[in-house]
């Protein structure tokens, strides 16, 4: 049962669809106070409990014992030490001695101490007083996700071919650019679906502009690749340029439609075109406008887009560097010593994603002026909100391509998501893999992270073990930075290896889109801890290097360097399957710890006693898959 306590007057972040009626926070059934400006919940935990949720965030499936916070945080660094990404999912299951879920609907900044400070005990902390704040009693962990997903609405569901594989790179920035991807992956049978275009397509980075130089005629060059059976996919940034006469910039200003400061005038941030303008998407007006720019390329035939820079990510503001290079100016000449030195480094470090700009910055919410702390963690997915609402009435449910970077529960009916700019580190193979069972907990089922990793230069056999993980997630994309070395899989020495690996996901989408919508349509997971479904087993409830993915199956990367498989942990009987290209080899195994031998060219899977997958033939495109032609194994 999910009941809702309200405190103050909630700004209605539109998270939950179905209707509650609200308790006084007086009568919430656990341990709080009011201090000062915030709020304080608190939780004793038994030694054995574990918390699951969070969404995106870091660290493992387990997230006691740290501390984390809600707030969008454009951050690359995705080290252990950090306590937020670039998502706010402030949905958390207390599993062990009591099962109950949480969900604060808040749209700034809460603190979650989960065993952090005393291990015995969960804090936390809501920077406000005005917020809803829903509990979930009864039934288990997973019982209590479909109760909290009913009540959040029905996850987005893409086009079946957003499930093939996916190339991107900071960035292909001319059509030549991008042909040289398409044809090295055909030259070596490597099947490929989409490729992605970053910020350099754009005129001089603006929003819903394109490169005539890099891209002559793009509706012609949009429809050759479609007849290749290539998606394009563009980026769109939150930012938009202050240019006179570039239309969506001089729109936006004469109806009012950007973020303002206090004094009533625009608040400017420089970000990749340099000054911007910040569309104010919390308002109904500007979501409307703004969404329906996307028409701008959709009428050039693209179907699918990604939103990044929402959370907002501002490298300076007008204000703040006038106030860095005054400073600067200042002590010109001077012989700086160590503290006056550091200062000054501060200063200009400190210029990006600024809070004392976001501080700065005003919304217009339900005609009242808000100050953008008070919603900042709503700010992206209500970008993405802009969109979805245009698509979906546009083109209906499920016919555009769209995920974001920042995001919010509610953002999850409209949009998938990936998590950010992560790094070519082994360890972050692992940390895509914990972070997909807590987004779908959340709602965000099309979700995964930049395979091979975004920043820093990665290796061969790292590319290939996360691409063996990235065969199972919805988004299996390969994203790679600028000034990095290319990973593309034709790149590579020996590419059969990649194409043996991505054959595998082209021969299991029509099991894992089916599965995805059985999730979505019955509020439910893909992918999920052991600890779910084997809660009596001290070794699953520990697990942090498997997950259960639907009902049949189970996976297990290798996710280190230098080795040829690693240990599994079965939970009950089932039949350990190795996959590469068309090959399918089977053995049938008994619960328990076992070593398995995984070569770069394999990916691994273990499916149940008593359950059958389909695996269809492999196709260079998903258009040409033959589900129908499947077989069971």
């Amino acid at each position: 049962m999910m009941t809702k306590y309200t405190s103050g007057t909630p700004i209605d972040t539109e998270a939950v669809v179905r209707r509650f009626d609200a308790l006084p926070v007086a009568d919430f059934p656990f341990a709080h106070r009011f201090d000062g400006d915030k709020f304080i919940f608190s939780f004793a935990m038994e030694d054995g409990d574990i918390v699951y949720g969070l969404g995106e965030s870091p660290r493992g499936i387990n997230k006691r014992g740290w501390v984390y916070e809600s707030y969008c945080s454009d951050d690359p660094f995705h080290t252990e030490t950090k306590q937020s990404l670039y998502a706010a999912h402030n949905f958390i299951i207390f599993g062990g001695s009591k099962a109950f879920g949480l969900f604060v609907d808040f749209p700034a900044r809460i603190r979650w101490d989960l065993g952090y400070t005393r291990q015995d005990t969960a804090e936390i902390t809501v920077d406000g007083a005005d917020f809803d704040i829903y509990v979930i009693n009864g039934g288990s962990p997973r019982e209590i996700v479909r109760e909290f997903r009913a009540a959040i609405g029905q996850s987005y569901i893409p086009p079946f071919w957003a499930f093939g594989y996916q190339q991107s790179r900071w960035s292909y920035h001319n059509k030549d650019a991008v042909n040289a991807v398409i044809e090295g992956y055909d030259a070596e049978n490597i099947p490929l679906d989409c490729v992605y275009l970053d910020i350099d397509y754009m005129d001089h980075y603006k929003d819903f502009t394109v490169s005539e130089e890099a891209f002559p005629d793009f509706a012609a060059f949009v429809r050759e690749k479609r007849a290749q059976g290539i998606h394009l996919i563009p980026i769109i940034d939150a930012g938009v340029k202050k240019e006179d006469g570039y239309s969506v910039y001089e729109e936006g200003k004469a109806n009012g439609y950007f973020c303002k400061k206090a004094d009533g005038s625009v608040f400017e941030g420089g970000v990749w075109p340099g000054v911007c303008a910040f569309p104010d998407f919390l308002d109904p007006k500007v979501r409307e406008w703004f969404g329906a720019k996307y028409k701008t390329l959709t009428d050039m035939g693209i179907d699918g887009f990604w939103n990044d820079m929402n959370e907002p990510a501002i490298f300076y503001s007008a204000d703040g560097l006038k106030k860095a290079l005054d400073k600067a100016a200042s002590l010109s000449g001077e012989d700086l010593d160590l503290g006056r030195f550091f200062n000054l480094k501060d200063t200009f470090l400190g210029l990006s994603n600024s809070q004392e700009d976001y501080s700065a910055i005003y919304h217009n919410v339900g005609g009242e002026q808000v100050n953008h702390q008070r919603v900042h963690n709503i700010y992206g997915a209500n970008m993405t909100k802009a969109a979805g609402e245009y698509f979906e009435k546009e083109f209906g449910k499920g016919s555009i391509l769209m995920f974001s970077r920042a995001s919010y529960i509610g953002a999850h009916r409209s949009s998938g998501i990936w998590f950010g700019d992560n790094h070519s580190w082994w360890s972050h193979i692992l940390l895509d893999l914990k972070m997909l069972p807590a987004a779908n907990m959340c709602g965000f089922l099309y979700c995964g992270a930049d395979l091979g990793g975004f920043n820093e230069n990665a290796t061969r056999d790292l590319v290939l073990r996360f691409l063996a993980l990235g065969v199972f997630t919805p988004l299996m994309r390969n994203h790679s930075a600028l000034g990095t070395r290319d990973q593309e899989g034709y790149r590579f020495e020996n590419p059969g290896d990649f194409r043996d690996i991505i054959q595998v996901r082209y021969r299991l989408i029509p099991y894992l889109y089916e599965t995805f919508v059985k999730a979505s349509e019955q509020n439910d997971l893909i992918f999920r801890p052991l600890s779910f479904d084997y809660p009596d087993d001290p070794i699953a409830r520990e697990c942090e290097t498997q997950l259960m993915l639907g009902e049949e199956c189970m996976i297990a990367p290798v996710y280190e360097q230098n080795v040829k498989g690693r240990t599994v942990y079965l939970p009950e009987d089932m039949t350990f399957v190795k996959l590469s290209g068309e090959r399918a080899e089977k053995r049938e195994m008994q619960k328990g710890l076992h070593y398995v031998e995984i070569a770069l060219n394999e990916v691994p899977l273990f499916i149940k006693k008593g359950k059958k997958i389909p695996l269809c033939k492999p196709a260079m495109r998903t258009r040409d898959l033959a589900p129908d032609e499947a077989e069971f194994i």
